[in-house]
């Protein structure tokens, strides 16, 4: 494979992950108290802090993967707002997205699994990882382990905030 085709299919992978969490970001920014609502709905507490989270690290985390800016910590954060996602939303659906009342979790597992192999992979020589000269000392291994964070950053949420009723 050409180093070109290899940047390019990079890029778009970043920039299509990128748009997802910006937009998502943009949209719970707008929507704040609809948001508010369902976060406390779902079982968590202090619904503001949640907004405001959710809002500001969904944004940060599509700028990040867009431009390729500390790519496997953006990837990271994609890992653990997904994490938490399936365990609080779409794990009791099953796996298919169809599934309805909610959502199954199979397009948060095709998110979680891009988002590693970026982190693994690299972000390409278009990105500012490299044009910082970082992106080598980031990648691969260290990477996967970065990524892998996010799987701890998601259980901390969890446990800090998330307190669903007994129903």
């Amino acid at each position: 494979m050409s180093p070109d085709a290899l940047n390019a299919g990079l890029l778009t992978l970043r920039v299509v992950l990128g748009v997802v969490f910006v937009a998502h970001g943009v949209k719970h920014f707008i929507n704040r108290e609809k948001t508010m609502n369902w976060t406390a709905s779902i079982g968590f507490k202090s619904p503001g802090l949640q907004w405001a989270f959710m809002t500001f690290a969904e944004i940060a985390i599509g700028v990040g993967l867009a431009a390729g800016l500390l790519t496997s910590f953006a990837a990271a954060g994609l890992v653990s707002m997904m994490v938490v996602a399936f365990w609080t939303v779409h794990r009791a659906a099953g796996f298919f997205v169809s599934a309805r009342p909610d959502e199954g979790y199979e397009y948060v597992l095709v998110l979680v699994a891009a988002a590693v192999a970026v982190a693994v992979i690299g972000p390409g020589e278009w990105s500012l990882d490299e044009s910082l000269d970082i992106a080598a000392s980031l990648d691969g291994g260290v990477g996967a382990l970065i990524a892998a964070g996010g799987l701890g950053a998601a259980v901390l949420q969890l446990a800090t905030f998330y307190r669903p009723s007994s129903n």
